[in-house]
């Protein structure tokens, strides 16, 4: 027999239906869904570039926009207010070190993947090493972390806002979700996922602004928040039976710190070294290489665009601690029986879990402060935040796949090949997320954020260690990064496999976990790694044979802008996939007459699924790119700037970072 309490939570939730939410909601998709259109009619669709690149056309705005609206899921608004409400603002730490690692994006790193010419991260590390092995393993980690971090924490993030605010049937929602995310990702590519990102992420800004002036209004304005925060206890509390409930007080009373960046290095929850230096290994590896945010940029149409999209992102990085970590503990404030809760069968109700309902502190804000109208924005925000993620995600994934995995095992693959596997892996991704689900919804919510984190930094330092010495040590070689990526990972799967085997514990349930293991902070383990990783990195490099410098012209940042000819390291498996490729393909003249006839020898049916993967007959489709003709990849890249322009972005970083000081200097 089911809870009656529980029947009765249940049924509270399902507020946003009335006319004027759904018709804000509804307003929202046919507009996501119109500019994915637009932006498929104005983008060429037909080749790799246009596909995985968007062309290179992209502007600054897009390009901020895009980069933001990519890092901002669903998990950032539950994740960020959840710990907000738990714990106080250090965790705006993580947002407020990308504003200084988006700077070392633009100006240190995207010039030399620019000049390296490559679409894909592994692809980068192919041509500055050689051999396979090291981008396979990138390619295959990368995959793995999309898969089980990035997107199990966005769908259970927009899972636990569903039933908050619409009691729908979470099957049913997350599958709706998928596959209008799946369709313009498919059909449109880069350039509409960065189109649509765009308005997305007006969306999101403006409608959080609403909840966190709704959410400052009903408390009382900052002074009051600061005052009745550490005093927002459970009331359940007062009356727990010391006899059946040994709960210390720590486990419910606010933190004394709650409002400090910067805690103490050896009892803090989120220790200042950690914080400074920890993130900002993270931060480097997230920004500076991973395949979602680098792809952005390498769609722009210069380098000082590049720059302007990220000086862009960075200042839009400073909202999510005043949209997302202040309205947290303002909800724990205003509702601490449901959000502050702490006795298992009282946040089992509440909630669902018994480790806490700290992640409920976005969602219940918004059906509780938000007026009709407003509330179907806000869920419309939520939707737009899980949206414009996942398609990311989708996206980046489906380039590493077809660029790097699937032309290693057909190297013959022709341009038309790769267009229809980019898409049939988006399709692949979306049904391994959906079988997911159960896994995401068993998962405890008290843990959400610092399982994607601690996951992260016991798998990510030692590729960002890999990627920081390959642009800017010369003397690294392949056997070196091997080495570092194997002896890292070995080292992160030492902690992250007892950490999962006894669990991470909680304040009620103390992990068993032995204390040499588990007992130092993650943020602490992932410096102590990239250390590591860099030390081996760079004694099997000095142990080994150097790169000569004629391999490395244009692949390093002192090189980066050598005119002299490189002479790749893959260059041998490059042209014999060519040579394949020309061998499967009937001769450049009669390319176009044979596509004619074979579109003419096609059914209906076939020739709108060629369009809809952006292969059918059209000229579109018919034009050369660099996996087709040797000569487009000889052309070098142009990484030069207008001196206006680029002593202007050079300013805006000036005082970007001077903002990005002050605000850590007054909250730490």
């Amino acid at each position: 027999m089911e809870n009656p309490s529980l029947e009765a939570t249940s049924s509270d939730k399902v507020t946003i239906n009335n006319p004027a939410d759904v018709t804000v909601i509804i307003g929202y998709f046919i507009m996501v869904i119109g500019v994915g259109i637009w932006s498929m009619f104005r983008t060429n669709r037909g080749t790799v570039g246009g596909y995985f690149l968007a062309g290179r056309t992209m502007t600054w705005w897009p390009v901020g926009a895009s980069l933001f609206a990519s890092n901002i899921g669903s998990g950032h608004f539950v994740g960020l207010a959840g710990t907000g409400a738990a714990s106080g603002i250090a965790v705006g730490g993580f947002e407020w070190n990308a504003l200084f690692i988006v700077l070392l994006l633009g100006w240190l790193f995207v010039p030399v993947y620019l000049t390296a010419g490559v679409i894909t991260m592994p692809q980068y590390l192919k041509k500055r090493f050689g051999g396979g092995r090291i981008s396979l393993y990138l390619s295959v980690i990368s995959l793995f972390l999309y898969i089980f971090t990035k997107i199990s924490v966005d769908m259970f993030s927009g899972a636990v806002f569903i039933q908050q605010a619409l009691g729908w049937n979470i099957y049913v929602a997350v599958i709706a979700l998928l596959s209008i995310t799946a369709l313009y990702t498919v059909t449109g590519g880069l350039a509409a996922l960065m189109y649509t990102d765009t308005v997305q992420t007006f969306i999101i800004i403006a409608g959080a602004f609403v909840l966190t002036a709704f959410s400052f209004a009903k408390v009382g304005g900052y002074s009051a928040l600061l005052a009745s925060y550490s005093s927002a206890l459970p009331r359940a509390t007062a009356s727990l039976d010391p006899q059946r409930y040994n709960i210390s007080p720590q486990c419910f009373t606010p933190r004394q710190d709650s409002f400090s960046l910067l805690r103490d290095p050896a009892t803090g929850d989120l220790p200042w070294p950690g914080v400074l230096f920890g993130i900002a290994i993270l931060g480097g590896w997230y920004w500076c290489t991973d395949q979602v945010i680098v792809q952005r940029c390498l769609a722009a149409r210069s380098l000082t665009h590049v720059k302007a999209g990220c000086i862009m992102c960075g200042y839009l990085k400073l909202l999510p601690m005043f949209l997302m970590v202040f309205p947290g503990m303002i909800s724990r404030v205003l509702y601490p029986d449901e959000v502050g809760c702490v006795v298992p069968e009282l946040c089992k109700e509440v909630c669902g879990t018994e480790v806490g309902c700290s992640n409920i502190a976005y969602p219940k804000l918004v059906v509780s402060v938000m007026p009709n109208g407003l509330r179907g924005l806000m869920l419309a925000v939520m939707l737009a935040a899980l949206m414009s993620s996942l398609a990311s995600i989708f996206n980046s994934s489906s380039t590493l796949f077809t660029m790097d995995i699937w032309t290693r095992i057909r190297p013959q693959a022709t341009e038309s090949e790769l267009m229809i596997v980019g898409r049939v892996w988006v399709l692949c991704i979306v049904a391994i997320s959906i079988c997911w689900i159960p896994v995401v919804q068993a998962a405890q919510s008290g843990q959400l954020f610092d399982y994607i984190q601690s996951v992260t930094s016991y798998l990510a330092p030692p590729i960002a260690s890999v990627f920081f010495l390959a642009v800017f040590v010369k003397r690294v070689n392949e056997p070196g990064a091997f080495w570092g990526l194997m002896g890292g990972l070995v080292i992160g799967l030492c902690r992250m496999i007892p950490e999962f085997w006894f669990g991470t514990g909680t304040c009620l349930f103390p992990s068993t976990c032995p204390g040499l293991v588990c007992g130092v902070h993650y943020l602490y383990f992932a410096v102590l790694l990239f250390l590591c990783t860099s030390v081996l990195v760079l004694l099997v490099s000095y142990c080994t044979e150097p790169i000569d410098d004629r391999h490395l012209h244009r692949l390093v940042f002192s090189l980066r802008h050598s005119k002299e000819e490189r002479e790749d390291l893959d260059w041998k498996e490059e042209e014999r996939g060519r040579r394949a490729r020309r061998e499967h393909e009937p001769g450049k003249k009669h390319t176009k007459m044979y596509k004619i006839a074979e579109q003419k020898g096609k059914s209906g049916i076939c020739r709108l699924v060629g369009w809809v993967c952006g292969v059918g007959g059209d000229s579109q489709s018919l034009k050369p790119t660099e996996l087709e003709e040797p000569e487009a990849s000889e052309q070098l890249p142009d990484i030069s700037e207008d001196p206006v322009w680029r002593h202007t972005v050079d300013a805006n970083a000036l005082i970007m970072m001077a903002v990005a000081v002050f605000m850590w200097g007054y909250y730490a």
